[in-house]
């Protein structure tokens, strides 16, 4: 693990120590957890985005070859 700082206002860091005394768990291990949970929201929100700016790229194009052809030519070779 890598040590990092991090400024907490004193509402934050109140919160934070009753939370730590309420579970058992370390204040570092809370901040984790949340730091986390902040990641895997934010990796998803953009994956969901890129998703939407990939929909319908491939409509307009005419240059793509019939699939129903491909795999009838692929299956004619065996």
């Amino acid at each position: 693990m890598i040590r990092s700082q991090i400024y907490l206002t004193e509402n934050e860091r109140n919160s934070l120590k009753n939370i730590s005394s309420e579970t058992g768990r370390s204040q570092s291990d809370l901040i984790r957890e949340a730091v986390d949970t902040f990641i895997k929201k934010i990796s998803k929100t953009n994956n969901n985005e890129k998703r939407q700016e990939a929909f319908g790229i491939w409509k307009e194009k005419i240059d793509i070859p019939d699939l129903r052809e491909l795999r009838n030519e692929f299956d004619r070779t065996f």
